[in-house]
């Protein structure tokens, strides 16, 4: 999941100032270049989600890794906009989606017990560990060049993902119905109930979750893409606005161990309303912020409401549904996500040029982050009526019966 940073956002944005230069092409070129790719991009995932239920996590994961770093080597030879533009879609489809759908699914598919407080770990880990790639490639960038900088991240990530494929991952090979799972407390809970893809995409409870987390992917890369336009107009310099990153990605990691421990013991629905609230309430409170304690506070509230709706969402699909499709899943949510991102920033730079201040953008994005907080709740979690588990004919949110998985409690 770390090595997915040199085809997060943050991997790549040390990269753009360099490539207009060196290309002699617009900002704006770029700009474009990076959406259509990242939508590009995000079409490809339900078919890696597929292949990894059909395949294997080994498999596909040696497949994407070979794509991932053959598409890093091709960004470090382009010349024009057209080639920049497929180094994206390659980038953003095999990076920052495939490598994390198939962390997050490889230890849904292996861990019953403890599985949402496992998930925030490889989270909040994989997240520090992308955080590095900024800083780690600003500095060699300084040093040989940007395209030799593109070159040795492919070769990092052909090299490091090689022998996890090889050695790490042996007892992974596709996701099987679950056993009995035990519980935080060692009580051994009713198996997870194995749905069918074309029944899981009819219920609410589903939608509710590619919802939240496509709105907290919508929100957080707009503010985050114009963090330092949006806190100087607070009154927050350049440089403060800069250093707002630090308690939002401290925060984000502390979050996701959190919202993951929590998703093994408190209802996935109230864990992902909440993230969501926290969300409007971040932006609400933002032309209230000013340099010192209120930033901090702010930067507070909004890394952790991104990584705790990413860190529910993992751990609530195999709670739901089970993992007998699980990479389909990730697949499909993980596509409206990734595209989710590349229209935020529009969005918001739009609003700006029109009412020439944030704000109001801001207050439609924070009521847009209440309302799907409110609907989340109001999702009705899907029951099967079957005793082995799976949806009966015609059931997708009917009666309960015997076989359906229950929903934890707070006093679980």
């Amino acid at each position: 999941m770390a090595l997915s940073g040199p085809g997060q956002t943050t991997g790549i944005s040390v990269f753009v100032d360099h490539m207009i230069t060196d290309l002699d092409v617009s900002r704006s070129a770029v700009s474009l270049a990076y959406m259509v790719g990242t939508l590009g991009g995000a079409l490809g995932l339900p078919w890696i989600g597929r292949a990894v239920d059909r395949f294997g996590v080994r498999r596909v994961l040696a497949f994407v890794a070979a794509g991932f770093g053959s598409f890093l080597l091709g960004l470090a030879c382009v010349q024009e906009v057209v080639g920049l533009t497929v180094g994206f879609v390659g980038v953003r489809a095999l990076g920052q989606g495939g490598m994390t759908l198939i962390a997050t699914t490889a230890v849904a598919i292996s861990m019953t017990r403890n599985r949402g407080a496992l998930l925030g770990i490889t989270s909040s880990v994989g997240a520090a560990g992308i955080s590095l790639f900024p800083l780690l490639a600003e500095r060699l960038i300084a040093l040989v060049g940007w395209r030799y900088t593109f070159a040795a991240e492919a070769v990092l990530v052909w090299v490091i993902v090689v022998p996890i494929v090889v050695w790490g991952l042996r007892g992974v090979v596709r996701a099987e119905p679950a056993p009995e799972a035990s519980g935080a407390d060692g009580a051994t809970a009713a198996p997870a109930p194995e749905w069918p893809v074309r029944a899981i995409v009819r219920t609410s409870v589903f939608w509710a979750m590619a919802a939240a987390v496509a709105c907290s992917g919508l929100v957080s890369t707009a503010v985050f893409f114009h963090q330092i336009s949006v806190l100087g107009e607070q009154g927050l310099t350049a440089t403060q606005a800069a250093a707002n990153f630090l308690p939002q990605t401290v925060a984000g990691l502390g979050a996701a161990l959190l919202f993951g421990a929590a998703a093994d013991r408190y209802s996935p629905k109230l864990l992902l309303s909440s993230a969501m609230a926290l969300h409007a309430l971040a932006l609400v409170l933002l032309p209230l912020v000013g340099p010192g304690p209120s930033a901090l506070a702010y930067g507070v509230a909004l890394g952790s409401a991104a990584s705790g709706a990413r860190a529910v969402e993992s751990a609530a699909l195999p709670y739901y549904f089970g993992t007998a499709h699980l990479g389909a899943l990730r697949g499909l949510t993980q596509s409206i996500v990734v595209a989710s991102t590349a229209v935020g920033p529009i969005l918001l730079s739009l609003a700006y040029q029109w009412a020439g201040s944030y704000r109001p953008g801001l207050t439609g994005l924070a009521l847009l982050c209440a309302v799907v907080a409110v609907a989340v709740l109001f999702a009705r979690r899907p029951r099967p009526r079957s005793h082995e588990g799976t949806p009966g004919p015609g059931d997708v949110e009917g009666v309960p019966g015997e076989g359906g998985a229950r929903e934890p409690r707070a006093s679980d």
